[in-house]
């Protein structure tokens, strides 16, 4: 009797420490994906705040949780289940979905780039929009935008994470998208929670009685214009690195290896430059040749909406009605 029971707790030790292997497994996955779709998260965080500019403030934190409810909707319900199908029937699909999110990426990474250099040009589109409507149709019609914003920068953190283990179990590839999917929304709107209640906490301190902490609320306030500002410039850099990364490596993966390999003949030729920051000065050249690489591919994607896919859109459309 004892024997047995001493034998089913070994076996329970096993199982275990199966288990708990296989949470690390899926813990170091979800950790690699996470690195790769960094410029995603970066520029979800930088653009989800401008959703709450101009609401009142009590508004701010239940629009971004009903934002956060949406996101992690479309990654567990929609996205998940939709990657564990295409990884175990059409695992092909993978690698030509992903390119179309980098270059989905590179769009909006050139958008941005234009905001920069035209500034303003949406404002007046944005205040058409409002004109005439409630308080509570603006909230909805706001969080609805950037649910659907979501929907797509979200389909591009699966796929990238799909990629990452494709060759891994299925049970393995659920685990980690869903640990990626619920950490992602987790990390993100925590993060914009943060930034968009940093201005009251700034207001708050400034109206203290310590002299020090006083300071520190006023320089809370006058910085976040400045923080917001970077981490825009910082999303825009790095959706334009990652969109053309996952490029080059989607062509190496379907065999055309020209791209990848000229951008790592050039990453070494400018790391040998100052051997001593080699490393350093390798990842910022291959970045930046990607980054110029998405912006270009941003500008060909724009021109092909708009001069191509628009036009034949709304020829359809104008058919449709025709015929209806």
């Amino acid at each position: 009797m004892s024997s047995g029971l001493i034998a089913l707790l070994d076996d329970i030790a096993a199982l275990a420490k199966m288990a708990a292997s296989s949470l690390d497994d899926a813990s170091a996955q979800a950790a690699k994906a996470t690195s790769k779709a960094a410029g995603i998260v970066i520029d979800d965080a930088a653009v989800t705040p401008r959703y709450v500019v101009g609401l009142a403030s009590d508004r701010e934190l239940p629009i971004i949780r009903k934002i956060a409810l949406g996101s992690l909707k479309n990654k567990i319900f929609f996205l998940l289940p939709g990657a564990l199908l295409l990884s175990f029937f059409a695992p092909w699909v993978i690698t030509p979905l992903l390119m179309i999110g980098g270059a989905f990426l590179c769009l909006e990474g050139f958008h941005k780039v234009m905001d920069l250099i035209r500034p303003g040009h949406h404002a007046s589109d944005e205040e058409a929009e409002t004109t005439g409507k409630t308080a509570e149709e603006i909230e909805d019609e706001r969080v609805g935008s950037a649910i659907r914003t979501d929907f797509i920068l979200s389909a591009e953190i699966m796929a990238i994470t799909l990629a990452s283990v494709s060759a891994a179990t299925l049970w393995m590839q659920g685990g980690v998208l869903a640990v990626v999917g619920i950490g992602m929304t987790l990390l993100v709107y925590g993060v914009v929670a943060i930034i968009v209640k940093a201005d009251d906490v700034g207001v708050a301190l400034a109206k203290s009685g310590s002299g020090v902490i006083r300071g520190l609320g006023r320089g809370i306030v006058l910085g976040m214009p400045w923080f917001l500002k970077t981490l825009s410039m910082v999303g825009m850099i790095a959706m334009l690195w990652v969109g053309g990364g996952i490029l080059v490596h989607g062509l190496h993966a379907l065999g055309y290896h020209a791209p990848e390999e000229m951008i790592h003949h050039a990453a070494e030729s400018v790391a040998h430059l100052a051997p001593s920051a080699g490393g350093i000065l390798n990842w910022v050249a291959s970045a930046g040749i990607a980054a110029v690489l998405g912006l270009i591919v941003g500008a060909i994607v724009d021109l092909l909406v708009n001069h191509v896919i628009i036009p034949i859109t709304r020829k359809l459309r104008g058919q449709s009605k025709s015929t209806a």
